[in-house]
């Protein structure tokens, strides 16, 4: 169940992440600089704190750790979308295997309500990930 959460929420972060930069590179190759730019405006790692923080009530030693694990998620994503020699499928893979990261690290920085806050926040994500058209995976996979 937990990998299924990892996965949903992959995919919209995913959706999130490439949609805006795929249209802001389509629209101009001169202004490939602007793509991570307009990125961040959807996953600007301090409004993503600022909005666990309130829906988690994070502690600001909390904060300080998660915005470093989203700035850090963030540069990553900025990197791998820069990175041509990767197929469409294998950055896709990168960046699923990066968001799946970054919330393990969250995870980790979390007390146990705060970790059973966060499964469900992951939970409608999935739901969300599933209206989406996605197939369900099959309900006998075991988490990682």
């Amino acid at each position: 169940m937990l990998k299924h959460c990892f996965l949903a929420l992959s995919l919209a972060a995913l959706a999130y992440t490439v949609a805006p930069l795929a249209v802001a590179q389509d629209s101009s190759n001169n202004q490939e600089q602007t793509a991570p730019e307009h990125g961040r405006r959807h996953f600007d790692p301090a409004k993503r704190t600022e909005m666990l923080t309130k829906q988690l009530n994070l502690t600001s030693d909390q904060q300080g750790k998660v915005l470093d694990v989203l700035k850090s998620e963030q540069s990553q994503m900025e990197s791998l979308h820069s990175d041509t020699s990767l197929s469409q499928d294998d950055r896709r893979a990168k960046m699923m295997d990066i968001h799946k990261t970054s919330n393990d690290q969250i995870r980790a920085l979390l007390t146990p309500d705060q970790q059973k806050k966060f499964d469900e926040m992951q939970s409608k994500h999935e739901h969300w990930g599933h209206q989406g058209g996605q197939a369900a995976p099959p309900s006998g996979a075991s988490p990682q």
